[in-house]
């Protein structure tokens, strides 16, 4: 019985420093990573219209591509006409996925120094421009009984943001709204995957800067990945912002108190342009004299 017990110990010690060794090297959440390759069934010969499709993430997504110009600020009537123009597309075949990407650049600022055009425009992009393109979108996805919403969100979504709280807070907000509207719709065909990237590559990544991003070459396949396999919600970065994550998920006391104890530092470095995501914000720095 002795030696059952400590083989057991053996195997679960094994199980738990690889389970480890592979949270240490993650750049996804674990039901994401598990779910292997793109399911291309679900995602072939199907339409999808992605906003913010020009650079970063959106970039990377389409195939075939048709151009649709489309302000997400011009206004009800505006954004009726593009969704209708989008319905006819491929012979009248309608819109199977519908990928929010477009965003309004994250303003680096404090909470209170955020200035009122910011703030309008941060929101009008990120939040009132996508539901209100989801809201003229959803009849025609009735009608058909189908349709997948997939909402680029943010780790700013999921954790306190220190230094970009108005970014912050508009994704919290997507978060919201499209988690509740697939609770309302999801019997009746409406699917919804919110994707929370962390640091994500930029085309003019800053010089000297030792943050490490995923690419965004590897963020869109791992949002398309989600998307194929209907997965509700999928987080994708490395280390330790998913680490963080998981912590104000799981642990809020613990994971609020950490972000509590860097946030001030976080907002420094990232004025100095430095690593604003690095573990040594944990630690206190000796001020020379």
């Amino acid at each position: 019985m002795m030696m059952m017990m400590m083989m057991l110990c053996l195997v679960f010690l094994v199980i738990f420093i690889a389970l480890f060794i592979k949270f240490l090297t993650a750049d996804g959440d674990f039901t994401l990573l598990s779910k292997g390759k793109v399911k291309r069934e679900e995602i072939q010969d199907k339409v999808v219209w992605i906003t913010g499709a020009s650079r970063g993430i959106g970039k990377y997504a389409p195939s075939d591509v048709m151009i649709l110009p489309l302000d997400l600020t011009s206004g009800e009537e505006s954004l009726s006409m593009a969704v209708e123009k989008a319905e006819s597309f491929f012979g009248a075949a309608g819109v199977d996925y519908m990928i929010h990407n477009a965003a309004y650049e994250r303003p680096k600022s404090t909470a209170l120094d955020v200035t009122e055009e910011t703030l309008k425009a941060t929101l009008n992009v990120n939040v009132v421009g996508p539901i209100s393109l989801t809201r003229m979108l959803v009849p025609y996805m009735l009608k058909r009984g189908r349709g997948h919403f997939v909402v680029m969100s943010s780790a700013a979504g999921k954790t306190p943001a220190p230094g970009q709280a108005v970014y912050s807070a508009s994704k919290f907000a997507v978060n919201g709204y499209f988690h509740t509207l697939r609770s309302e719709l999801c019997r009746k065909g409406i699917k919804v995957t919110v994707v929370c990237p962390g640091p994500v590559e930029t085309p003019n990544p800053r010089t000297g800067s030792t943050e490490r991003r995923v690419s965004s070459a590897r963020c869109a396949e791992l949002t398309i990945v989600a998307a194929s396999h209907g997965i509700k919600e999928a987080w994708i970065s490395y280390k330790p912002v998913l680490a963080v994550m998981y912590l104000v998920q799981y642990m809020p006391s613990v994971g609020y108190w950490l972000m509590d104890k860097i946030g001030g530092k976080r907002v420094e470095a990232a004025a100095q342009k430095g690593n604003a995501y690095s573990v040594n914000l944990l630690f206190d720095q000796k001020k020379e004299s």
